[in-house]
């Protein structure tokens, strides 16, 4: 019989498992705490809390039956970032097929060298992180294959191509000083010039993204040296080069399809800032280029069907999995229990010391974003709480909208209910307990890092300029 010990790691179920028993969890806390709710006005057609206003009102706990009514209610609630991975995936599988991606990373290595693995690495990195700074985050999900191909040309895994595109967009996104959802929420809640405070915002962005290169190269040097791969069993297939470096060049073929996707997110990105698109218009484009792109090369009705179907296939567990975490969301509506927990830990923090209180409002937030993913939902129903609450308790409304950012953002890098990280994972076809075992260590250093930063902005009463 074998009495080995399993490690931390192995005991992590399954991410079906595990976000079951998340919203079995959270069902069961419908019975435990008392439903309440604050009071919200309407301000520039959103709705945000009013602060003091919050009353326990009759419960409304889950039965049996509205546990499993809220995972297809969860699925309805979820169809548009759905059908964006599905176009997503169907995107890059044409893109895939037509040698565009293989050839392009193949030229850009080839160009650069192997032996300068180590700064492909780090650029690329910041390259995403930057995606994730000034473009946002599901808007960049059609970018995450291509961190697949490079990874494995470089002699890494799947993996590590996670690391290099979805960790490095989750950070930059969330710690970005320009991000519309958090800062720029919370500076119009706190009344306060938008994105103020830009500098030392910026030069914690710049930190956690350079955290997370060195880690990167960290786990690549591991694998050269012989340490077992986290995705050694992984489906790599399409992904991988399938010749050496030296042979590979961009055809005119090549450049008519890298022309037509560049083009396609070019117009996509101008309508999410200047025509306010959202997932559905997201998804339209993604569509758009597919076909564009089959055209181009030269891919007849047939060819161009089996490879969407067969793209479909692949994204499918990943798009299953947006829906299904968004179920736990739907359980915190239906047992009126979300304000509840944003009340009860607001109110944990009353005699707090200054600096101690800054640390625990940011961890009052992360346990917030586990059941409130969305980064503008969580500042319009917490901060109108927080930041009263934190100039009782000394802090500045500047220091506590990062709080507020540093709880949201560093987060949802192992956030099992944020559609968005989900859908990303799979692309990049990485389990979610395998991206846990790679992601907890850098997280507990990125926050590690941010909190320190979080009580320098404390020292120096950090203002509105």
């Amino acid at each position: 019989m074998n009495t080995t010990k399993k490690t931390w790691y192995e005991r992590i179920p399954h991410p079906v498992v595990m976000l079951f028993g998340i919203i079995v969890f959270t069902a069961l806390l419908s019975y435990i705490l008392p439903a309440g709710s604050y009071e919200r006005e309407l301000v520039d057609g959103r709705q945000r809390v009013v602060s003091g206003s919050y009353q326990v009102i009759a419960s409304t706990p889950l039965s049996f039956l509205d546990i499993f009514r809220a995972i297809p209610l969860g699925f309805k609630s979820a169809v548009e970032i759905i059908f964006v991975v599905f176009a997503g995936g169907i995107m890059f599988g044409v893109l895939e097929k037509s040698k565009m991606v293989e050839n392009t990373v193949g030229t850009i290595v080839k160009k650069m060298g192997v032996e300068r693995k180590y700064l492909i690495v780090i650029l690329m990195t910041y390259l995403f992180g930057s995606l994730g700074v000034f473009v946002g985050y599901e808007t960049n999900i059609a970018m995450v294959p291509i961190a697949a191909f490079l990874s494995l040309a470089l002699g890494g895994d799947l993996i590590l191509a996670a690391g290099i595109s979805v960790a490095a967009i989750t950070v930059g996104f969330g710690l970005s000083p320009i991000n519309p959802y958090t800062v720029g929420t919370g500076h119009k809640i706190a009344e306060m010039p938008l994105f103020s405070g830009a500098e030392l915002r910026s030069a914690l962005c710049f930190l956690g993204l350079s955290l997370l290169a060195f880690y990167n190269i960290r786990y690549l040097k591991r694998l050269e040296n012989g340490d077992k791969s986290l995705g050694a069993d992984l489906d790599a297939s399409g992904l991988q080069l399938s010749k050496p470096i030296s042979e590979y060049s961009i055809s005119a073929n090549n450049w008519l399809v890298l022309v037509i996707f560049i083009v396609g997110l070019g117009v996509m990105l101008y309508g999410v800032f200047n025509w306010n698109w959202l997932f559905i218009e997201i998804a339209a484009i993604f569509i758009l280029i597919a076909i564009a792109s089959g055209l181009a090369a030269r891919m007849n009705g047939t060819v161009l069907s089996e490879t969407i179907l067969k793209a479909v296939a692949t994204v499918a567990p990943g798009a299953f999995m947006v829906g299904f975490a968004t179920s736990i969301k739907v359980v915190m509506e239906m047992g009126n229990i979300s304000d509840t927990i944003a009340h009860n830990l607001s109110q944990m923090l009353m005699g707090l010391p200054t600096y101690v209180s800054a640390v625990f409002m940011s961890l009052s937030q992360s346990v917030i974003n586990l059941f409130i993913p969305s980064g503008s939902g969580q500042a319009l129903a917490t901060l109108p709480i927080m930041i009263p609450l934190g100039e009782l308790l000394g802090l500045t409304r500047q220091t506590t909208i990062f709080a507020f950012q540093i709880g949201d953002g560093l987060t949802n890098l192992f956030n099992p209910a944020l559609g968005g990280l989900i859908a990303m994972l799979s692309f990049c076809r990485v389990p979610f307990d395998r991206w846990l075992r790679f992601i907890l260590p850098i997280t507990l250093w990125l926050l590690l890092c941010a909190w320190l930063v979080l009580l320098f902005s404390v020292a120096i009463n950090w203002g509105p300029i």
